[in-house]
Protein backbone atom coordinates (compact mmCIF):
# COMPACT_ATOMS: atom_id res chain seq x y z
CA UNK A 1 0.00 0.00 0.00
CA UNK A 2 1.28 3.17 -0.62
CA UNK A 3 2.31 6.31 1.52
CA UNK A 4 -0.91 8.16 -0.11
CA UNK A 5 -3.44 5.62 0.50
CA UNK A 6 -1.51 5.27 4.18
CA UNK A 7 -2.23 8.61 4.59
CA UNK A 8 -6.09 8.58 3.64
CA UNK A 9 -7.08 5.79 5.61
CA UNK A 10 -5.01 6.96 8.51
CA UNK A 11 -6.82 10.45 8.30
CA UNK A 12 -10.12 8.28 8.11
CA UNK A 13 -10.91 10.31 4.98
CA UNK A 14 -14.44 9.91 3.13
CA UNK A 15 -14.13 11.87 0.14
CA UNK A 16 -11.25 13.52 -2.15
CA UNK A 17 -11.24 16.77 -4.22
CA UNK A 18 -9.01 16.05 -7.53
CA UNK A 19 -8.27 19.29 -8.40
CA UNK A 20 -5.36 20.98 -10.70
CA UNK A 21 -5.36 24.73 -11.33
CA UNK A 22 -6.72 26.17 -15.12
CA UNK A 23 -5.08 29.48 -16.51
CA UNK A 24 -7.33 31.57 -14.22
CA UNK A 25 -6.12 29.68 -11.06
CA UNK A 26 -9.45 27.96 -10.71
CA UNK A 27 -9.45 24.18 -8.80
CA UNK A 28 -11.03 22.19 -11.61
CA UNK A 29 -11.70 18.57 -11.24
CA UNK A 30 -13.66 16.04 -9.48
CA UNK A 31 -14.98 15.14 -6.32
CA UNK A 32 -14.89 11.05 -5.53
CA UNK A 33 -15.51 9.06 -2.96
CA UNK A 34 -12.44 7.51 -1.06
CA UNK A 35 -12.81 3.96 -2.37
CA UNK A 36 -13.24 5.11 -6.06
CA UNK A 37 -9.92 7.59 -6.00
CA UNK A 38 -6.53 5.82 -7.37
CA UNK A 39 -3.05 7.06 -7.55
CA UNK A 40 -2.05 4.75 -10.35
CA UNK A 41 -5.29 5.26 -12.33
CA UNK A 42 -5.75 8.76 -11.31
CA UNK A 43 -8.57 10.25 -13.42
CA UNK A 44 -9.93 11.99 -16.99
CA UNK A 45 -11.01 15.33 -17.64
CA UNK A 46 -10.92 17.02 -20.95
CA UNK A 47 -7.82 18.43 -22.14
CA UNK A 48 -10.19 22.49 -22.66
CA UNK A 49 -10.89 22.36 -19.20
CA UNK A 50 -7.33 24.05 -18.92
CA UNK A 51 -8.15 26.79 -20.91
CA UNK A 52 -11.53 28.12 -19.84
CA UNK A 53 -11.40 31.72 -19.73
CA UNK A 54 -12.66 33.50 -16.21
CA UNK A 55 -16.23 33.39 -17.74
CA UNK A 56 -16.37 30.04 -18.87
CA UNK A 57 -16.19 30.19 -22.28
CA UNK A 58 -13.56 28.63 -24.40
CA UNK A 59 -10.48 29.95 -26.52
CA UNK A 60 -11.10 28.46 -30.30
CA UNK A 61 -8.22 26.49 -31.98
CA UNK A 62 -6.49 25.23 -28.96
CA UNK A 63 -7.13 21.70 -28.40
CA UNK A 64 -7.87 19.31 -30.89
CA UNK A 65 -11.87 19.60 -32.76
CA UNK A 66 -12.53 15.52 -31.03
CA UNK A 67 -12.49 17.38 -27.29
CA UNK A 68 -9.88 14.29 -26.40
CA UNK A 69 -9.04 13.51 -22.29
CA UNK A 70 -6.07 13.99 -20.45
CA UNK A 71 -4.83 12.16 -17.53
CA UNK A 72 -4.63 13.71 -14.18
CA UNK A 73 -2.34 11.61 -11.48
CA UNK A 74 -2.16 12.83 -7.99
CA UNK A 75 1.18 14.12 -6.56
CA UNK A 76 1.34 12.66 -3.24
CA UNK A 77 3.22 15.77 -1.96
CA UNK A 78 0.83 18.14 -2.25
CA UNK A 79 -2.18 16.17 -0.64
CA UNK A 80 -4.01 17.76 2.40
CA UNK A 81 -6.97 17.91 4.65
CA UNK A 82 -10.22 20.19 3.50
CA UNK A 83 -10.09 22.02 7.32
CA UNK A 84 -13.72 23.54 6.68
CA UNK A 85 -15.16 20.24 5.38
CA UNK A 86 -17.82 18.86 8.09
CA UNK A 87 -16.72 15.11 7.65
CA UNK A 88 -13.19 14.35 6.70
CA UNK A 89 -12.44 15.18 3.09
CA UNK A 90 -8.97 15.34 1.36
CA UNK A 91 -7.68 17.47 -1.61
CA UNK A 92 -4.81 16.93 -4.03
CA UNK A 93 -3.22 18.56 -6.99
CA UNK A 94 -2.67 16.56 -9.91
CA UNK A 95 -0.54 16.66 -12.87
CA UNK A 96 -2.04 16.32 -16.48
CA UNK A 97 -0.55 14.45 -18.95
CA UNK A 98 -1.51 13.12 -22.24
CA UNK A 99 -2.36 9.26 -22.99
CA UNK A 100 1.30 8.20 -23.84
CA UNK A 101 2.73 9.50 -20.86
CA UNK A 102 3.99 12.95 -22.03
CA UNK A 103 2.89 16.48 -20.13
CA UNK A 104 0.25 19.21 -20.85
CA UNK A 105 2.58 21.32 -21.65
CA UNK A 106 -0.24 24.32 -20.97
CA UNK A 107 -0.94 22.61 -17.75
CA UNK A 108 0.81 26.15 -15.56
CA UNK A 109 1.89 23.40 -13.12
CA UNK A 110 4.30 21.94 -16.19
CA UNK A 111 5.21 25.86 -17.02
CA UNK A 112 6.59 26.57 -14.00
CA UNK A 113 8.12 22.82 -13.67
CA UNK A 114 9.47 23.55 -17.64
CA UNK A 115 11.43 26.81 -16.05
CA UNK A 116 12.89 24.91 -12.66
CA UNK A 117 14.31 22.52 -14.90
CA UNK A 118 16.52 24.79 -16.79
CA UNK A 119 18.09 26.40 -12.92
CA UNK A 120 18.48 22.46 -11.85
CA UNK A 121 20.44 21.79 -14.90
CA UNK A 122 22.65 24.22 -14.20
CA UNK A 123 22.76 22.92 -10.09
CA UNK A 124 20.93 25.70 -8.92
CA UNK A 125 17.48 25.84 -7.15
CA UNK A 126 15.03 28.90 -6.91
CA UNK A 127 13.99 30.66 -3.58
CA UNK A 128 10.99 32.29 -3.23
CA UNK A 129 8.55 34.27 -0.85
CA UNK A 130 5.16 35.70 -2.13
CA UNK A 131 3.60 38.65 -0.74
CA UNK A 132 -0.47 38.16 -0.65
CA UNK A 133 -2.41 41.70 -0.82
CA UNK A 134 -6.33 41.52 -0.72
CA UNK A 135 -9.30 42.99 0.85
CA UNK A 136 -12.23 41.75 2.50
CA UNK A 137 -15.49 43.23 1.58
CA UNK A 138 -19.41 43.56 2.10
CA UNK A 139 -20.86 40.65 0.66
CA UNK A 140 -22.21 42.14 -2.86
CA UNK A 141 -24.59 40.46 -4.66
CA UNK A 142 -25.08 42.87 -7.14
CA UNK A 143 -21.92 43.26 -9.65
CA UNK A 144 -23.56 47.38 -10.71
CA UNK A 145 -23.09 48.17 -7.02
CA UNK A 146 -19.54 49.35 -5.81
CA UNK A 147 -18.01 47.23 -3.48
CA UNK A 148 -17.91 48.42 0.37
CA UNK A 149 -15.79 47.30 3.46
CA UNK A 150 -17.19 44.91 6.36
CA UNK A 151 -18.91 45.37 9.68
CA UNK A 152 -16.23 44.80 12.14
CA UNK A 153 -16.28 43.87 15.70
CA UNK A 154 -17.37 46.98 16.68
CA UNK A 155 -20.26 46.71 14.58
CA UNK A 156 -19.28 50.06 12.56
CA UNK A 157 -17.31 49.40 8.78
CA UNK A 158 -13.61 50.56 8.38
CA UNK A 159 -12.99 54.41 7.15
CA UNK A 160 -10.14 56.13 6.23
CA UNK A 161 -6.71 54.63 6.07
CA UNK A 162 -5.85 52.58 8.35
CA UNK A 163 -2.34 51.38 7.32
CA UNK A 164 0.04 49.02 9.50
CA UNK A 165 -2.89 49.16 12.32
CA UNK A 166 -2.90 46.76 14.53
CA UNK A 167 -6.98 47.70 15.92
CA UNK A 168 -8.05 47.45 12.51
CA UNK A 169 -7.25 44.33 12.00
CA UNK A 170 -8.38 43.00 15.04
CA UNK A 171 -11.85 44.35 14.31
CA UNK A 172 -11.70 41.07 11.95
CA UNK A 173 -10.31 38.88 14.87
CA UNK A 174 -12.19 36.28 14.39
CA UNK A 175 -12.33 35.63 10.46
CA UNK A 176 -8.26 35.61 10.61
CA UNK A 177 -8.04 33.47 13.45
CA UNK A 178 -9.57 30.81 11.22
CA UNK A 179 -8.03 31.65 7.81
CA UNK A 180 -4.52 30.76 10.46
CA UNK A 181 -5.96 27.61 11.81
CA UNK A 182 -7.23 26.63 7.98
CA UNK A 183 -3.76 27.40 7.04
CA UNK A 184 -1.94 25.39 9.59
CA UNK A 185 -4.13 22.62 8.75
CA UNK A 186 -3.13 22.47 5.36
CA UNK A 187 0.79 23.39 6.24
CA UNK A 188 0.41 26.92 4.02
CA UNK A 189 3.50 28.24 5.85
CA UNK A 190 2.28 31.28 5.98
CA UNK A 191 4.04 34.39 8.31
CA UNK A 192 2.92 38.06 8.63
CA UNK A 193 -0.54 39.54 8.58
CA UNK A 194 -0.79 43.42 8.38
CA UNK A 195 -3.48 45.66 7.29
CA UNK A 196 -2.10 47.69 4.01
CA UNK A 197 -2.90 50.99 3.03
CA UNK A 198 -6.74 50.68 1.63
CA UNK A 199 -10.04 50.55 3.38
CA UNK A 200 -9.65 46.69 4.58
CA UNK A 201 -6.66 45.75 2.78
CA UNK A 202 -4.65 43.26 4.18
CA UNK A 203 -1.34 41.28 3.57
CA UNK A 204 -0.07 38.13 4.72
CA UNK A 205 3.65 36.99 3.75
CA UNK A 206 4.96 33.64 3.07
CA UNK A 207 7.75 31.76 4.49
CA UNK A 208 10.30 31.29 1.35
CA UNK A 209 10.73 27.74 -0.16
CA UNK A 210 10.99 26.06 -3.30
CA UNK A 211 8.75 27.71 -6.08
CA UNK A 212 6.67 24.75 -6.85
CA UNK A 213 5.73 24.36 -3.34
CA UNK A 214 4.89 28.08 -2.88
CA UNK A 215 2.60 28.17 -5.89
CA UNK A 216 0.37 25.39 -4.73
CA UNK A 217 0.20 26.96 -1.65
CA UNK A 218 -0.90 30.29 -2.94
CA UNK A 219 -3.22 28.25 -4.96
CA UNK A 220 -4.71 26.61 -2.17
CA UNK A 221 -4.28 29.88 -0.16
CA UNK A 222 -6.80 31.96 -2.25
CA UNK A 223 -9.38 29.50 -1.83
CA UNK A 224 -8.67 28.71 1.82
CA UNK A 225 -8.91 32.83 2.16
CA UNK A 226 -12.40 33.63 0.33
CA UNK A 227 -13.97 30.33 2.66
CA UNK A 228 -12.88 31.60 5.81
CA UNK A 229 -14.44 35.09 4.80
CA UNK A 230 -17.99 33.44 3.16
CA UNK A 231 -18.38 31.42 6.80
CA UNK A 232 -18.50 35.15 8.54
CA UNK A 233 -20.49 36.70 5.94
CA UNK A 234 -17.92 38.35 4.01
CA UNK A 235 -16.59 38.65 0.99
CA UNK A 236 -12.47 38.25 0.48
CA UNK A 237 -11.39 39.18 -3.00
CA UNK A 238 -7.90 39.17 -5.27
CA UNK A 239 -8.98 41.31 -7.52
CA UNK A 240 -6.20 43.70 -8.32
CA UNK A 241 -7.92 46.77 -8.39
CA UNK A 242 -11.50 46.07 -6.72
CA UNK A 243 -12.10 49.65 -5.75
CA UNK A 244 -12.36 52.49 -7.34
CA UNK A 245 -10.78 54.56 -4.82
CA UNK A 246 -8.45 52.43 -3.14
CA UNK A 247 -5.07 51.04 -3.66
CA UNK A 248 -4.57 47.88 -5.72
CA UNK A 249 -3.74 44.50 -4.44
CA UNK A 250 -0.20 43.10 -5.55
CA UNK A 251 1.23 39.73 -5.37
CA UNK A 252 5.56 41.24 -4.79
CA UNK A 253 7.31 38.09 -4.92
CA UNK A 254 10.96 37.60 -3.64
CA UNK A 255 13.46 35.67 -5.31
CA UNK A 256 16.99 34.31 -5.18
CA UNK A 257 18.89 31.45 -6.38
CA UNK A 258 20.78 28.61 -4.06
CA UNK A 259 23.93 26.93 -5.26
CA UNK A 260 22.52 23.27 -4.73
CA UNK A 261 25.84 21.69 -4.19
CA UNK A 262 27.12 24.40 -1.66
CA UNK A 263 23.96 26.15 -0.28
CA UNK A 264 25.35 29.33 -1.06
CA UNK A 265 23.16 32.29 -2.89
CA UNK A 266 23.99 33.17 -6.47
CA UNK A 267 23.28 36.54 -6.06
CA UNK A 268 26.60 37.03 -3.19
CA UNK A 269 30.47 36.63 -4.14
CA UNK A 270 32.25 35.76 -1.57
CA UNK A 271 33.34 38.82 -0.23
CA UNK A 272 29.70 39.73 -0.01
CA UNK A 273 29.64 42.24 -3.03
CA UNK A 274 26.39 41.60 -5.22
CA UNK A 275 27.23 38.98 -8.00
CA UNK A 276 27.59 39.08 -11.34
CA UNK A 277 24.77 36.61 -11.46
CA UNK A 278 22.85 39.11 -9.12
CA UNK A 279 23.02 41.87 -12.01
CA UNK A 280 22.21 39.65 -15.00
CA UNK A 281 19.05 38.22 -13.59
CA UNK A 282 18.21 41.95 -13.30
CA UNK A 283 19.33 43.22 -16.45
CA UNK A 284 16.38 39.52 -17.86
CA UNK A 285 13.89 41.34 -15.75
CA UNK A 286 14.35 44.56 -17.49
CA UNK A 287 14.19 43.47 -20.73
CA UNK A 288 11.20 40.45 -20.50
CA UNK A 289 9.06 42.15 -17.53
CA UNK A 290 6.85 44.33 -20.07
CA UNK A 291 6.81 41.77 -22.18
CA UNK A 292 6.13 38.89 -19.36
CA UNK A 293 2.96 41.16 -18.18
CA UNK A 294 0.10 39.45 -19.64
CA UNK A 295 1.29 37.10 -16.82
CA UNK A 296 1.49 39.39 -14.39
CA UNK A 297 -1.64 41.72 -15.15
CA UNK A 298 -3.80 38.92 -16.54
CA UNK A 299 -7.13 40.90 -16.76
CA UNK A 300 -8.75 44.16 -17.84
CA UNK A 301 -9.12 45.26 -14.90
CA UNK A 302 -5.47 44.31 -13.85
CA UNK A 303 -3.98 47.75 -16.04
CA UNK A 304 -6.25 49.79 -13.44
CA UNK A 305 -3.93 48.90 -10.35
CA UNK A 306 -0.65 50.12 -12.61
CA UNK A 307 -0.83 53.45 -12.21
CA UNK A 308 1.76 56.00 -10.82
CA UNK A 309 1.54 57.01 -6.95
CA UNK A 310 -0.22 54.15 -5.88
CA UNK A 311 2.46 51.72 -4.78
CA UNK A 312 2.43 49.67 -7.64
CA UNK A 313 5.15 50.01 -10.58
CA UNK A 314 4.62 51.53 -13.38
CA UNK A 315 8.40 50.70 -15.10
CA UNK A 316 11.11 48.24 -14.60
CA UNK A 317 13.62 50.46 -13.08
CA UNK A 318 15.57 48.95 -10.29
CA UNK A 319 16.84 50.16 -6.51
CA UNK A 320 18.10 49.50 -3.65
CA UNK A 321 15.08 49.57 -0.74
CA UNK A 322 13.18 51.56 -3.19
CA UNK A 323 9.70 50.91 -3.75
CA UNK A 324 8.82 53.02 -6.31
CA UNK A 325 10.75 50.21 -8.87
CA UNK A 326 8.95 47.53 -10.10
CA UNK A 327 12.01 46.03 -9.20
CA UNK A 328 13.05 46.14 -5.51
CA UNK A 329 16.23 45.10 -4.09
CA UNK A 330 15.74 44.86 0.01
CA UNK A 331 18.64 45.57 2.28
CA UNK A 332 19.54 42.02 3.57
CA UNK A 333 23.09 40.06 4.45
CA UNK A 334 24.53 38.78 1.85
CA UNK A 335 22.90 35.09 2.37
CA UNK A 336 20.06 36.61 2.10
CA UNK A 337 20.15 38.86 -0.83
CA UNK A 338 17.13 38.52 -3.14
CA UNK A 339 15.31 40.26 -5.69
CA UNK A 340 11.72 41.68 -5.45
CA UNK A 341 9.56 41.67 -8.32
CA UNK A 342 6.55 44.29 -7.60
CA UNK A 343 4.95 44.06 -10.73
CA UNK A 344 2.58 41.26 -10.15
CA UNK A 345 -1.04 41.91 -8.53
CA UNK A 346 -2.87 39.31 -6.90
CA UNK A 347 -5.07 37.99 -9.77
CA UNK A 348 -2.32 36.20 -11.18
CA UNK A 349 -1.95 32.26 -11.50
CA UNK A 350 0.53 31.70 -8.87
CA UNK A 351 2.19 29.09 -11.00
CA UNK A 352 2.74 31.58 -13.54
CA UNK A 353 3.61 34.43 -12.05
CA UNK A 354 7.06 32.41 -10.63
CA UNK A 355 7.06 30.87 -14.00
CA UNK A 356 7.23 34.15 -15.50
CA UNK A 357 9.96 35.74 -12.53
CA UNK A 358 12.15 32.52 -12.71
CA UNK A 359 11.95 32.64 -16.88
CA UNK A 360 12.64 36.56 -16.74
CA UNK A 361 15.67 35.97 -14.36
CA UNK A 362 17.05 32.79 -16.05
CA UNK A 363 17.44 34.61 -19.72
CA UNK A 364 19.05 37.28 -18.16
CA UNK A 365 22.23 35.12 -16.97
CA UNK A 366 22.35 33.18 -20.09
CA UNK A 367 22.07 36.46 -22.60
CA UNK A 368 24.30 38.00 -20.13
CA UNK A 369 22.05 40.91 -19.51
CA UNK A 370 23.49 44.22 -18.28
CA UNK A 371 20.98 46.36 -16.14
CA UNK A 372 20.77 49.94 -16.25
CA UNK A 373 22.23 51.69 -12.63
CA UNK A 374 19.95 51.49 -9.62
CA UNK A 375 17.60 54.05 -8.98
CA UNK A 376 17.90 56.20 -6.24
CA UNK A 377 14.94 58.63 -6.93
CA UNK A 378 11.34 57.72 -7.63
CA UNK A 379 10.73 56.15 -10.28
CA UNK A 380 6.54 57.25 -10.62
CA UNK A 381 8.47 60.62 -12.71
CA UNK A 382 9.95 58.26 -15.34
CA UNK A 383 8.26 57.18 -18.50
CA UNK A 384 5.62 54.22 -17.86
CA UNK A 385 6.88 51.15 -19.56
CA UNK A 386 4.42 48.51 -20.03
CA UNK A 387 1.61 47.91 -22.41
CA UNK A 388 -1.47 50.04 -21.36
CA UNK A 389 -3.94 47.11 -21.84
CA UNK A 390 -4.72 43.29 -22.01
CA UNK A 391 -4.73 44.14 -25.90
CA UNK A 392 -1.33 45.44 -26.30
CA UNK A 393 0.17 42.76 -23.73
CA UNK A 394 -1.48 39.82 -25.15
CA UNK A 395 0.93 40.92 -28.47
CA UNK A 396 3.51 41.63 -26.68
CA UNK A 397 3.75 38.21 -25.15
CA UNK A 398 2.69 36.32 -27.96
CA UNK A 399 5.95 38.02 -30.06
CA UNK A 400 9.11 37.05 -27.90
CA UNK A 401 10.50 34.08 -29.42
CA UNK A 402 12.82 33.77 -26.01
CA UNK A 403 9.75 33.50 -24.02
CA UNK A 404 8.29 30.91 -26.16
CA UNK A 405 11.59 28.43 -25.89
CA UNK A 406 11.29 28.81 -22.26
CA UNK A 407 7.78 28.30 -21.17
CA UNK A 408 6.62 26.85 -23.90
CA UNK A 409 5.47 27.27 -27.81
CA UNK A 410 1.92 25.51 -27.27
CA UNK A 411 1.73 27.50 -23.96
CA UNK A 412 1.87 30.62 -25.44
CA UNK A 413 -0.19 30.01 -28.02
CA UNK A 414 -2.63 28.92 -25.98
CA UNK A 415 -2.59 31.35 -23.19
CA UNK A 416 -3.05 34.60 -25.07
CA UNK A 417 -6.29 33.19 -27.23
CA UNK A 418 -7.93 32.75 -24.18
CA UNK A 419 -6.73 36.22 -22.94
CA UNK A 420 -8.01 37.53 -26.50
CA UNK A 421 -11.34 35.65 -25.80
CA UNK A 422 -11.51 37.46 -22.47
CA UNK A 423 -10.96 41.11 -23.75
CA UNK A 424 -13.13 40.53 -26.46
CA UNK A 425 -15.79 39.37 -24.56
CA UNK A 426 -14.76 42.08 -21.77
CA UNK A 427 -15.11 44.60 -25.37
CA UNK A 428 -18.70 43.80 -25.47
CA UNK A 429 -19.70 45.11 -22.44
CA UNK A 430 -21.08 48.85 -22.05
CA UNK A 431 -20.05 49.82 -18.78
CA UNK A 432 -22.21 52.63 -16.74
CA UNK A 433 -19.24 54.89 -17.24
CA UNK A 434 -20.42 55.13 -20.56
CA UNK A 435 -24.11 55.48 -20.05
CA UNK A 436 -23.34 58.06 -17.76
CA UNK A 437 -21.16 60.53 -19.57
CA UNK A 438 -22.32 59.93 -24.06
CA UNK A 439 -25.73 58.51 -23.43
CA UNK A 440 -27.37 62.22 -23.70
CA UNK A 441 -24.43 64.45 -24.42
CA UNK A 442 -22.56 63.26 -27.02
Amino acid sequence: MSALSDWLRENRITEVECITPDFTGIARGKIVPREKFSEDEGMRLPQVVLVQTVTGEYAEDIVPDTDPDMVLLPDPDSIRLVPWAKDPVAQVIHDCYYHDGRPVEMSPRHVLRRVLQLYEARGWQPVVAPEMEFYIVDVNRDPDLPLQPPVGRTGRPETGRKAYSIDAVNEYDDLFEDVYDYCDAQHLQIDTLIHEVGACQMEINFLHGEALDLADQVFLFKRTVREAAIRHNMYATFMAKPMESEPGSAMHVHMSVIDRATGANVFSNDDGTPSELFHQCIGGMQKYFPKLIALFAPYVNSYRRLVRHTAAPINVQWGFDNRTCGIRVPHSSPDARRIENRLPGVDCNPYLVLAGTLAAAYLGIAERLAPTPPLAGNAYGLPFAFPHGLDEAIDALGADPAIAAVLGESFIKAYCAVKQAEYLEYARVISPWERRHLLLFV
